[in-house]
């Protein structure tokens, strides 16, 4: 980690208001359970108060309508949790520096274009036709196929694979073991057997995006599989044949996009989110966790549940399944109401 910073100076980095010891040192950052007395945490939250109140840090960063008496240093900012990102990077290992120039057990066919400035780490494979631009860094391991095409300023981590003919744009990141140009998953059933659908296609993906650790992406059937400009793709996401990604949209872990899905720009979908294939989600739609879409989904709304429906009405829904119990006990006492009614009126009868 870097030098140490004293609470005042921290305070003047975020432009916040210290309420406390200037000269107190910090050493680092932590959040509110794992702080000590020299580390800097934030409390952005209500419903994190008690941890911000039992929490050992020597200074807190909290919201200009956070308690005064949470006993500790304070600086107060409109907005904690941007303040600590700046402030963490404060603290942060310095970075590697950048690779340069080609590793001699780096396998580069005759013919690439390499642009200035980049690196190839070691058991690289880069094929023939290929274009990597100025600044790239390209990680141990990885595979870039025949006739791709990548821009300037990327980072491809470790054991990263480009399949044939893809299109990479400039500052794209590709984390480690990202598979990017894989065929799609087409088949056609003949005789009692699956035979497999070429898959011509490749992926492009636009300028500073970035796409997480063990990703996948499937070329496009026939033409392109396209993830816009400044997209952000976590974690194990599968993305099919043929989907379209909107500019500046977010998927989270374990969601898959079936063949042909699209979004507009903005678009948000959170963990666990399945699409049926052929869907269309419109900009700024918004996808709650675990919700599986079915058709859809119009401009700006937010659809929740699986089959996914409007978040309002799913909502109403799974507040009536909560009383289902309730009722069903409700409807038995009636029918045994209604029985216990029913043979005492016939027992009147039998007496006249």
């Amino acid at each position: 980690m870097s030098s140490t910073r004293s609470v005042g100076e921290l305070a003047e980095v975020v432009g916040g208001l210290l309420e406390g010891d200037p000269s107190l040192t910090i050493h680092g950052v932590a959040d509110l359970q794992g702080a000590g007395p020299q580390d800097i945490s934030f409390f952005a939250h209500p419903r994190y108060e008690n941890a911000a109140r039992q929490t050992r840090a020597g200074v807190l960063l909290v919201g200009l309508k956070a308690p005064k008496d949470l006993g500790k240093n304070r600086i107060r900012v409109a907005d904690p949790s941007s303040a600590f990102t700046k402030i963490a990077a404060l603290f942060a290992p310095p970075t590697p520096p950048p690779l340069r120039g080609i590793h001699p057990s780096a396998i580069v066919a005759p013919g690439v274009k390499l642009g200035n400035d980049l690196g190839i780490a070691p058991y690289v494979v880069v094929e023939e036709g290929t274009e990597i631009g100025d600044g790239t860094q390209i990680g141990a391991g990885a595979y870039v196929g025949r006739n791709v095409k990548i821009g300037s300023g990327c980072v491809l981590h470790p054991r990263v694979y480009v399949g044939d003919r893809c299109k990479i744009g400039n500052r794209v990141v590709l984390h480690a073991g990202a598979v990017v140009g894989a065929d799609g998953f087409g088949y056609e059933m003949k005789g009692g057997k699956h035979v497999k659908i070429p898959q011509l296609g490749y992926v492009q993906i636009d300028d500073d995006a970035e796409i997480g650790a063990n990703t996948t992406i499937d070329r496009g059937r026939f033409a392109r599989t396209h993830i816009g400009e400044g997209a952000k793709i976590d974690n194990l996401v599968m993305i099919a044949h043929n989907c379209v990604v909107g500019p500046h949209s977010v998927i989270v872990a374990q969601s898959g996009l079936s063949g042909s899905t699209t979004t507009g720009h903005h678009v948000v979908i959170a963990g666990h989110v399945g699409t049926v294939g052929h869907v269309h989600l419109g900009d700024g739609v918004i996808i709650t966790a675990k919700s599986g879409v079915t058709k859809d989904v119009p401009n700006g709304q937010t659809w929740r549940g699986a089959p996914a429906r409007p978040i309002k009405e799913q909502m109403a829904m799974e507040a009536h399944i909560q009383q289902l119990p309730q009722l069903a006990q409700r409807i038995k006492a009636l029918e045994e109401k209604k029985s216990t009614g029913g043979t005492a009126a016939k027992k009147t009868k039998k007496k006249k």
